[in-house]
């Protein structure tokens, strides 16, 4: 599915949301579709697609002293929930929070007459991740729920979120440690890098001896990816991983000769073999034809 499944009014909900992120209460002007209105906060609800899973209590008792001093200089957004009689956030909930902290009963909302569910899922996830507004997992999940939900590549979704594939594909990796070492990077106890420096491991022992040194030492990511380096050599057995597309390279190879296909390479891949294994002679056969078959 291409980027443009994810709808046509989507570019434009983003540059309107972008808009009142950007624009004083007093200077905005509503986009169509929309008004500013004054909601009570017990009429505001949070977004139930919202990335965000940690509030650091620290800031947002911040951010309320800021709200109790100058007020919210910028309206939340947020759509009618008519079932409900509700006001659902899609982009705000940390200024909804303070607000309340701060003692207010009602704050401006940019209210979107209608937005799907969709939409909603989309603006919270992007918004956040534009800002750089969320933790490590939080942004993995939201990658991760954004492309089931939408069924679209990661091509696609990191073009939507201003992002390489490279960089949502390191991401969603995250989402391949232990519970335990995805609530270290959710706390801050490690960083997106020490993450990815224990994703080198494939044996699980020796990657919470390197997690429990990371903790311990507060060794630098540079150090991390020496030190997982390390873990894998000295037995000779456990090999560095390959990159993701040198493996989805084997695997479409593999599926497409119907055999074990390895590509091996040296430290800088700039040479190496393709090995291309057979059991028999009669399967030796059949990969020739199919390669004929590729090539002619």
């Amino acid at each position: 599915m291409s980027r443009q499944a994810l709808g046509k009014g989507l570019d434009a909900l983003l540059k309107q949301t972008q808009e009142v992120l950007n624009t004083p209460t007093e200077s905005l002007q509503a986009p169509a579709g929309s008004s500013v209105q004054k909601i009570a906060l017990d009429k505001i609800i949070p977004n139930r697609y919202q990335p965000r899973r940690v509030f650091d209590e620290e800031k947002l008792q911040e951010l309320a002293q800021s709200i109790q001093e100058h007020g919210l200089t910028q309206p939340i957004v947020a759509v009618y929930d008519a079932g409900l009689d509700k006001y659902e956030i899609v982009v705000g909930e940390r200024r909804f929070r303070a607000s309340q902290l701060a003692g207010l009963t009602e704050i401006d909302v940019l209210v979107h007459k209608a937005l799907t569910d969709k939409q909603m899922c989309a603006l919270a996830l992007i918004e956040n991740i534009q800002r750089e507004d969320l933790n490590p997992i939080e942004t993995a999940l939201g990658y991760r729920n954004l492309m089931n939900k939408f069924e679209i590549s990661q091509t696609d979704l990191a073009g939507y979120c201003g992002k390489s594939k490279a960089a949502v594909s390191n991401s969603l990796r995250l989402l391949d440690l232990p519970e335990h070492i995805q609530d270290a990077l959710q706390d801050g106890t490690i960083s997106e890098g020490h993450g990815r420096a224990l994703l080198m491991l494939t044996d699980n022992t020796k990657k919470e001896i390197l997690f429990q040194r990371m903790k311990k030492s507060k060794i630098s990511v540079r150090q991390a990816e020496e030190a997982a380096r390390a873990l894998l050599m000295p037995s000779g057995k456990e090999k560095l991983p390959k990159p993701p597309e040198v493996s989805s390279f084997e695997n479409d190879l593999q599926a497409a000769l119907g055999t074990k296909v390895e590509v091996r390479y040296g430290k800088k891949m700039s040479k190496g073999s393709l090995i291309i294994q057979y059991n028999s002679l009669e399967e030796l056969d059949n990969i020739a034809s199919r390669l004929k078959n590729k090539l002619l």
